[in-house]
């Protein structure tokens, strides 16, 4: 068979009207998928910062606010607890938090921007379970050398009130300080520290 009546530039034609619809098909089944690859708007939320007003937070009380999946708890600390944690640090492992996590403004031995409040990721640094706040001194079931702080029920770790971890427990460092910063002295934005602030 010879290919002599065969008009070639219809052909060719026919080619590339093909080529061109295959490639626009291909572009209208790529999009779902790639757009189904993108976080959703609550995904992207969840890691976004947190603001949190504290101006009806008491001395003593704890709150709590979620941030990026995991509890962040604030802690109003009494100057009673802010003299325990200044003098009380020979049980501690890592008092000066060397071996921790926190951003540079809480890296001090209170581990907080101001010493009266104290923000901090709730879940202990063994497996990740969140410790409960325990901050009655000496009770029972803690013994008489308790001074308050967070006590891991999972497998005992303990933590004082400035969340640093306790010599022999298997939590191996202190608890994680998030970047955190004020926008105003009763309003806290969990997530960005003040290096990421724009001014």
């Amino acid at each position: 068979m010879t290919n002599e009546g065969v008009d070639k530039s219809k052909r060719q034609f026919l080619t590339s009207a093909l080529t061109v619809v295959g490639a626009v098909g291909t572009g209208y089944l790529a999009v779902p998928f790639l757009s189904q690859m993108q976080p959703s708007a609550k995904a992207m939320a969840a890691g976004a910062p947190v603001e949190v007003d504290i101006s009806k937070i008491e001395l003593g009380q704890l709150i709590r606010v979620a941030w990026r999946g995991k509890p962040v708890w604030i802690l109003s600390r009494t100057p009673e607890v802010l003299e325990i944690l200044e003098s009380d640090t020979e049980k501690l492992a890592d008092p000066n938090s060397h071996e921790s996590d926190q951003p540079e403004a809480s890296d001090n031995p209170l581990r907080s921007i101001k010493p009266e409040i104290f923000v901090a990721v709730g879940l202990c640094t063994h497996l990740g379970c969140s410790p409960t706040f325990r901050p009655e001194i000496a009770p029972n079931d803690l013994g008489s050398d308790w001074k308050g702080g967070f006590f891991c029920p999972c497998h005992g770790s303990g933590f004082d009130l400035a969340g640093r971890v306790y010599r022999s427990v298997p939590a191996p460092t202190n608890l994680v300080i998030p970047p955190y910063r004020y926008i105003t002295d009763t309003l806290i934005i969990v997530g960005e520290d003040n290096t990421e602030a724009v001014a």
